[in-house]
């Protein structure tokens, strides 16, 4: 018996019981090609009066923008930032969101929503919310558990608020620190950003809230460290080292979104290159998810790159290559794309195609279900004491010992201790440029912060007692008048000095990190060298704290300082948990992601490189780093012995346990990183010297020891060979096991037999690891 078509107020694309294809599919078939594009666009609706927008381009198209009305007519897409673009109270904000939810549900013939996206980069870009330590501090803890952790909690406040997508976590591998969004990366190891990235996206799609990896992909490695501009790079090194980590974050972490990167490569804008967002992203990797526009990317096509003539020329480029929805606003996509369509230059089902992406998300996210609502029961607070303590474990857990000569920890009896620096008294600076009130907040000078921000000095009070505790500014940051008199006063007033200097986040040019805002050399910024010389000059014991978003060349100071600490922007209770370190309460266990140099001009210079990037008589230049990659110090001591490899001949397609035990020397409870490297000998093409092949932090009890193992597939050792394919070749491998790239006093090594094996994108990424008692 032939069933009967539903009455029209119950059309197919509102039944929960049919498939998802089949729902869009039906809803597709009703829909204008004005309609259909509406869904590939979003509307920016920030707030007037703020003293300075959020980006250079914001408004760069304002005078055309149409009325509200007029814009979501024909439906909407997707809503920029509601909470993200000005200070609003959380309730406040969901009940706005909830009302332009309304607004487009009722405009609309079809009654679709929009998706709200927001920023939550370290923690929910939102006034009011948890402000956490930054991605750079992610890679710091080597805690991937704790990461997940955390950005379920993020997942959970947006969506306690309407929104439905995250546009995080940045999954760029740093290859030249002076570029300014060093802060928003995990590090200089593809395998570290990939783990720590990847479980990062599954704790945000845990909550149902859809994660944008970005920003796919060639961004960091922008010749001389400068924002957008252009990449040199060859496919080999571009597939080896930055799209592993977005392989890992889809695989692993189950991402739904991928951002598209600003950067052309080899001449060829990412926003436009077929070859990566439809052919690599989607027909070999898979990918079904929905590609979205870096803000103003597209228009960028036409405007930055040329290579566009116009902004509909520019909406076509982009589309045809894969980019789904425009971002933050609509100017390339909606009328503009009409018009090609309606000539017959563009087909329409290359639209089609983008919004049955678009549809099916929406549908996944029970948008399209007949008993959806906007309102939600909003939290009245976004930054509660869980959340605190979770910003403030992974706070401690980032901060890394570099150098101690026994100063540390401040445990011993103290008269006075002097507190110096452009930061140590700012509460500013324990936030990088994506946390709210960085982002944001600067523009709206009258309103409160919004969130607790204690400073180092006030902490410093509140555990030595303020009676003990004298401050100095010394200089500001990043430039004006020096206190240096004052500064080395309060120093040699003191039992120890604790210098704070390093950086202030900021957007395009307001900060001496962030967005925009990419250095020259890797020199700490403004007269604070010149400050910690004066400080090192009175012969009071230097702590000296370097509080950023890059490293900084520190070879200048770091053999006369007391102690060495370095901290990447740990957020809301990073002046808590630095003084929980300074003070012992917490024993240090933080290694560094990216290598710290001697000299500011030795870059860009990452530990992954082939052996020409070393040390070598060919050059009167070392790049050999002060403090390499995956260095830091403890409290206590680690002592490694009992290398065991299970077998000496492992074939191509197998896989070998590694394992040592790691013993505490000391009388202090500890935690150890222990990291596995790898390194190809001899090749088919250049390896890196040594490369991080698995880690894991591992607590060890005082004169207590750990055995740790490795499970290494054989595809781990896979690389990009010389006729472009990934292969897993024949040959030694040498196994080093250590606390860091340039300690690793366990060595050893295994042969691979068999044929050379070509592997894709379902190779095994990762590397299990467990600690045993």
């Amino acid at each position: 018996m032939q069933q009967s078509s539903p009455p029209e107020d119950h059309p197919p694309y509102r039944d929960p019981a049919r498939p998802v294809d089949e729902r869009v599919a039906d809803l597709l078939s009703r829909m204008t090609l004005d309609e259909k594009l509406n869904q590939l666009v979003s509307a920016w609706l920030y707030v007037s009066g703020a003293d300075e927008r959020v980006a250079p381009y914001q408004d760069s198209f304002a005078d055309d923008a149409p009325p509200w009305q007029e814009m979501i007519k024909n439906g909407l897409g997707q809503l920029t930032r509601v909470f993200g673009s000005a200070p609003i109270e959380p309730g406040t904000g969901a009940a706005a969101l909830a009302r332009l939810q309304d607004e487009i549900t009722s405009a609309g013939r079809f009654g679709i929503p929009a998706m709200a996206h927001e920023e939550c980069l370290a923690g929910f870009t939102a006034w009011n919310a948890t402000a956490y330590p930054v991605p750079l501090a992610w890679g710091a803890s080597f805690d991937p558990d704790l990461v997940r952790e955390i950005a379920t909690k993020i997942g959970y406040d947006m969506r306690s608020v309407g929104v439905h997508q995250g546009l995080a976590p940045v999954l760029d591998v740093v290859r030249d620190a002076r570029w300014g969004r060093v802060e928003e990366t995990i590090g200089e190891d593809p395998y570290l950003t990939g783990t720590v990235g990847a479980a990062y996206v599954a704790g945000l799609e845990s909550t149902g809230i859809v994660a944008t990896l970005k920003h796919f992909a060639g961004y960091s490695a922008s010749r001389a460290g400068r924002n957008l501009a252009p990449v040199s790079m060859g496919p080999r090194e571009f597939a080896d080292v930055l799209l592993p980590p977005f392989e890992m974050a889809l695989r692993h972490g189950g991402a739904r979104s991928v951002m598209h990167a600003y950067t052309d490569t080899d001449g060829m804008p990412a926003a436009s290159d077929e070859s990566l967002l439809t052919t690599l992203l989607r027909d070999e990797w898979g990918f079904d998810g929905v590609v979205v526009a870096d803000y103003f990317g597209i228009a960028f096509l036409h405007m930055l790159h040329g290579v566009a003539e116009d902004l509909g020329h520019a909406g076509e480029l982009a589309l045809r290559a894969g980019v789904d929805v425009e971002l933050p606003n609509a100017r390339c996509y909606v009328e503009p794309l009409a018009e090609r369509v309606r000539s017959g230059a563009l087909d329409e089902q290359v639209v089609d195609r983008a919004v049955r992406r678009v549809l099916r998300q929406k549908c996944e996210l029970g948008l399209l279900d007949p008993d959806w609502s906007p309102r939600v029961s909003a939290p009245e607070d976004l930054d509660p004491p869980e959340n605190r303590e979770l910003a403030r474990r992974l706070a401690a857990e980032s901060v890394v010992l570099l150098s101690n000569t026994g100063t540390l920890p401040l445990d011993q009896p103290l008269h006075r201790v002097a507190v110096v620096g452009p930061l140590a008294d700012d509460p500013m600076a324990m936030l990088g440029c994506y946390s709210f009130p960085a982002h944001i907040g600067v523009s709206y000078p009258d309103w409160p912060i919004g969130i607790e921000l204690p400073t180092f000095r006030a902490e410093l009070a509140r555990r030595f007692g303020a009676e003990n505790v004298v401050y100095a500014k010394g200089c500001e940051l990043p430039d004006g008048p020096t206190e240096l008199d004052d500064a080395v006063r309060a120093a040699a007033s003191a039992d120890v000095c604790i210098a704070v200097v390093g950086d202030h986040a900021g957007l395009f040019g307001r900060g001496t990190s962030g967005e925009g805002c990419d250095a020259p050399d890797l020199r700490l910024p403004g007269k604070q060298e010149e400050l910690v010389e004066a400080l090192l000059g009175t012969g009071v014991p230097v702590v000296l704290v370097v509080c950023s978003g890059r490293p900084y060349a520190l070879g200048n100071v770091a053999d006369r300082l007391a102690a060495a600490v370095q901290v990447f922007f740990p957020g809301e209770a990073g002046g808590t948990a630095l003084v929980d370190v300074l003070t012992g309460e917490v024993n240090p266990s933080g290694k560094l992601p990216v290598s710290i140099p001697v000299e500011p001009g030795a870059n860009p210079s990452t530990y992954l490189t082939a052996r020409l990037g070393t040390r070598s008589d060919v050059s009167s230049l070392d790049p050999t780093a002060l403090f390499p990659f995956g260095h830091g110090l403890s409290y206590t001591g680690f002592a490694y012995r009992d290398l065991r490899i299970s077998t000496d001949r492992v074939p191509t397609d197998g896989e070998v346990e590694i394992s040592c035990t790691v013993a505490n020397i000391g009388d202090r409870d500890g935690v150890e990183v222990v990291q596995l490297y790898l390194r190809d000998p001899v090749a088919q093409v250049t390896r890196p010297v040594r490369q991080l092949a698995g880690f894991l932090r591992v607590e060890v009890p005082a004169n207590g020891a750990r055995q740790v193992s490795f499970r290494l597939h054989a595809d781990r050792t896979s690389f990009t060979g010389v006729h472009g394919r990934r292969i897993v070749d024949p040959g030694r491998i040498e196994v080093h096991l250590g606390g860091s790239s340039g300690d690793t006093p366990l060595t050893g090594s295994f042969e691979l037999v068999g044929e050379i094996r070509e592997v894709g994108h379902d190779r095994v990424l990762d590397t299990p690891a467990r600690a045993d008692c």
